[in-house]
């Protein structure tokens, strides 16, 4: 390291070792590239340690538990209890692992990992705000993230706390209220409801309002058979110790307030001002399909840049943006990013799946599938949306392991695949994935395993 007032020079700057940021580091490094990669807190950001990675962790674990105790009906009786303190250590080691495992190859491939805030000089520096350090780069991408809005009147403290915090307790609360009806709601609430808290979610419209409702009433119902109570049409009104108080007047249970209203693009402190990037009237960074920002030095990926806020789209953007830096032709150009709800059951998106013209919409129930009798997981179904030439536009999953199975959706919009093409392909028997199959089948009117009212 050359310390003092010279400038260290790289190729690629990297501004967030998230899981788009360290992506984009590693392709540069792999394609010849000196690179920096300033990260604050932890390596993996967000996704390895505060939300992805955890929240599915203790999702599984809550699922073990449910299952544990309520399988009677397959001849388990019995009983089980939780150490909370164990789960916390086993989730916290699970991220500490993968931390670890990012550092290693970032280590591996040369690249020079900064533990310190940056901000741009100009269109061709940064400062590391602790250290002083200035960093010199031909291309800078920034992968900064994003970070939880915050609700008047529910400031964070005190038992008013963010989805982060509430992925990291070492104990399970005896009631909590959570504050806003996206997926993040539904994920904690669903996950602590089965760790045996009284659970309550305030949506001022609705639960998943932006997805297809025969999904989200799937999902209602196994939330209020969980004791979980969704309270729509209200907002928060105040709160205490104990307690939350809604616009309706009614008074519920809280011994933790979760606030999951949203996500703010994490500029602040940039210092974007003394470059050339362009932002929009939410504060999100404007980019082009190769993920260049208005200042040809700098590009921008992930989060910052706006929605859908998915750890999967920052990715390949890290890929995308790593090599547009070194002179790639490379653009994101992919027609779908798949969306997943880790609820129960799970739900699962690629394309779209509503009505319009032109297009037909073909569900498939699990109470026709073999895998969903034999496991009682019947509450589910396969959706899918076919031109009138049969080319597959969109594929929703209501299953178990839907978020597994939802990649061979995404690949056959991204081939241009066919009905057909999914119908003769040979799935496993017995599996969830034999559901895409039957509805395709469905679909092209000759379907096997139930009656479609179809003849061809």
């Amino acid at each position: 390291m050359v310390m003092g007032s010279i400038p260290q020079q790289v190729d690629v700057a990297v501004i967030g070792g998230g899981v788009g940021g360290y992506v984009a580091a590693i392709r540069a490094a792999q394609m010849g590239a000196s690179v920096a990669l300033v990260e604050k807190e932890k390596l993996g950001g967000h996704c390895l340690n505060y939300a992805c990675i955890p929240s599915k962790t203790l999702i599984k674990i809550s699922d073990i538990l449910y299952e544990a105790t309520h399988s009677d009906k397959f001849g388990i009786n019995g009983a089980a209890t939780l150490d909370a303190k164990k789960m916390y250590d086993w989730r916290m080691s699970v991220s500490k692992k993968l931390e670890d495992g990012v550092g290693f190859l970032c280590k591996s491939y040369g690249i020079d990992v900064f533990k310190d805030e940056a901000a741009f000089m100009d269109s061709n520096k940064i400062n590391l705000m602790t250290n002083g350090m200035v960093l010199e780069f031909k291309k800078a991408i920034v992968a900064t993230g994003s970070e939880p809005v915050q609700l008047n009147g529910f400031e964070f403290g005190g038992n008013v706390i963010d989805y982060k915090k509430a992925l990291m307790l070492d104990k399970i609360p005896c009631s909590m209220a959570i504050i806003g009806a996206g997926y993040v709601a539904v994920e904690i609430g669903t996950l602590y409801a089965k760790l045996g808290c009284k659970v309550s979610i305030i949506a001022r419209s609705e639960v998943l309002s932006h997805f297809d409702q025969d999904a989200v009433a799937l999902i209602k119902k196994h939330m209020s058979a969980l004791g979980v109570e969704v309270c729509t049409g209200v907002t928060p009104a105040s709160h205490d110790s104990s307690s939350i108080t809604l616009s309706d007047g009614r008074k519920l249970d809280a011994e933790l307030i979760v606030i999951a209203v949203g996500l703010r693009p994490y500029t602040d402190n940039l210092g974007l001002e003394q470059t050339k990037v362009h932002m929009d009237d939410k504060g999100f960074i404007k980019v082009d399909g190769s993920m260049r920002t208005t200042d040809p030095n700098v590009l921008a990926i992930g989060d910052v840049i706006g929605e859908p806020m998915l750890a999967h789209k920052a990715i390949r953007q890290g890929v995308v943006a790593a090599e547009s830096a070194m002179g790639k032709n490379s653009s994101f150009d992919n027609m779908v990013i798949p969306a997943v709800i880790f609820s129960d059951p799970e739900i699962a998106l690629a394309g779209d799946v509503s009505p319009a013209d032109g297009v037909t919409v073909t569900k498939f129930p699990l109470t026709a599938l073999g895998r969903s009798i034999a496991l009682d997981r019947k509450d589910g179904f396969v959706k899918i949306a076919s031109t009138a030439d049969g080319v597959v536009v969109g594929v929703e999953m209501v299953s178990d392991e839907a978020s597994s199975m939802i990649s061979e959706a995404v690949l056959a919009i991204e081939m241009g695949a066919t009905l057909e093409d999914l119908a003769i392909t040979i799935h496993p028997h017995p599996t969830y994935s034999e559901a895409v199959q039957e509805a395709a089948e469905a679909a092209l009117g000759t379907p096997i395993h139930f009656f479609y009212g179809k003849k061809k």
